[in-house]
């Protein structure tokens, strides 16, 4: 889907948090130590790295206007998600193990579907008037 210029580089990099939401998954489900521990430290790097400015910069320059055009429903959403994956991300940081992997790779996936679908087409009506 063509995005308008705003959100094209947000949704090239949901196509990377979609990437690595099934690598979390499939690692999970091999339920293999060493893949598992691997999957956790490239959850770890590409938190700080990816997805931790990806949120900041949804939540101090899309949430606001959505926010004044009363969409509190979205807001709410994207915030709680944004929040439960920092508590995620802390889990996998103090313990390895598959079923917070997987739990993460799961919100993610959703996460960035809800995005995609709910959030972005909004936007970009409250940006086209």
């Amino acid at each position: 889907m063509k995005r308008i210029p705003a959100l094209q580089a947000l949704s090239r990099e949901h196509h990377a948090a979609l990437v690595l939401a099934k690598a979390c998954i499939r690692a999970a489900e091999l339920d293999a130590a060493t893949a598992i521990a691997e999957q956790c430290a490239r959850v770890r790097h590409a938190f700080v790295a990816e997805l931790t400015p990806h949120f900041d910069f949804e939540e101090q320059n899309l949430l606001p206007v959505l926010l004044a055009a009363g969409e509190t429903e979205l807001v709410a959403r994207t915030l709680k998600e944004h929040e439960a994956m920092r508590a995620m991300v802390r889990t996998i940081n103090d313990h390895v193990e598959a079923a917070a992997l997987a739990e993460f790779g799961r919100l993610l996936s959703d996460h960035v579907r809800f995005e995609e679908r709910e959030l972005f087409p909004r936007y970009e009506m409250l940006a086209d008037k």
